[in-house]
């Protein structure tokens, strides 16, 4: 029986198409699927939001969300609630939108320049990490600030585990802080890398996170004994965004390398690399199929002074 390696690397031979799609007259930030897979939202630093919906290989866009007075430079969607995204910007605010209405449903003031946003497992909190290291946790339903806490580190990108009783943070001395929620006691610092870590990510069944280092390295890190299982070092370039897909079995990774990495979980080989023709920002799996939307650093084809603004999909069929 052929290897989920072999199957799969097999899979992206006949469906390692990437189509693009206009979305923002400026560069995108961040890509995220919502729950049930069906929406895509993209934030760029043209202050704007798009929500699009898969329809069979191809996005179309629902609506474009303005409100913003700076650059999106976050977005996530709701965990469970498949309508409902919130979006953190430069702007000093947060803003939650509904897809459904097509409406803003709240906008929240918060201290500083806001440059990372999750939500907890139950969608009960949002925490918004902001530029002078200072991470607000917010009522989801009162939209009211619950607690601020400051860091005298850089912090970099904020995570709850699966379950939600733990909450982790990047820095940039290389460590990751693992705190207990939601009274925010430190439990663990874990030296992971030599260099800034950026990004972390947690996969989707639980047993594993990754990071994303300015070393060039993603670390993958077993949960629940805390201890580093491998590092996968095929980009040369600090490493900026990672997804795990839905099934939890691949990472993708990527970095200002012109590939963006997808790696088995379980051995760390080569899937497949898609290639790019500038740094990648942002990746995100579907959660229902191999499906990878991204966005690059790209310029326009017409104007090479402009942003192209475009999303991509990788995983589509190809021509044969």
């Amino acid at each position: 029986m052929a290897s989920f390696l072999e199957n799969m690397q097999n899979y992206f031979k006949n469906n390692g198409k990437t189509r693009e799609f206009a979305a923002h007259s400026s560069k995108v930030h961040s890509v995220d699927w919502n729950s049930d897979g069906r929406k895509l939202a993209s934030g760029s630093y043209d202050k704007t939001v798009n929500v699009f919906h898969l329809d069979r290989d191809r996005l179309s866009k629902d609506v474009t969300f303005r409100g913003h007075g700076d650059s999106v430079d976050q977005l996530c969607w709701h965990p469970k609630h498949p309508d409902q995204l919130v979006t953190a910007s430069g702007d000093k605010t947060i803003r939650m939108w509904d897809a459904r209405t097509n409406k803003s449903i709240a906008t929240v003031n918060t201290k500083g320049e806001n440059i990372n946003i999750c939500w907890s497992p139950d969608g009960s909190t949002i925490a918004v990490g902001n530029k002078d290291d200072l991470i607000t946790f917010i009522d989801a339903k009162t939209h009211r600030s619950r607690l601020d806490q400051q860091y005298n580190f850089e912090v970099n990108e904020i995570s709850w585990n699966k379950d939600g009783d733990l909450f982790f943070l990047t820095s940039g001395q290389g460590s990751i802080h693992i705190l207990s929620y939601p009274d925010l006691k430190t439990q663990h610092v874990l030296n992971a890398h030599p260099a800034n870590c950026i990004c972390i990510e947690f996969d989707p069944k639980g047993q594993y996170f990754a990071t994303g280092s300015a070393d060039a390295l993603v670390s993958l890190w077993n949960l629940s004994e805390l201890v580093c299982v491998r590092t996968i070092s095929r980009l040369d370039w600090p490493v900026r965004t990672m997804s795990f897909s839905h099934d939890g079995k691949m990472l993708a990774a990527a970095s200002e390398d012109l590939v963006i990495d997808i790696s088995e979980v379980e051995t760390g080989e080569k899937i497949a690399e898609v290639p790019c023709e500038s740094p990648t920002f942002t990746v995100s799996w579907n959660p229902k199929k191999p499906l990878l939307a991204f966005a690059c650093d790209d310029k326009s084809e017409r104007d090479r002074d402009r942003d192209a603004g475009t999303v991509k999909l990788f995983g589509l069929p190809g021509d044969h």
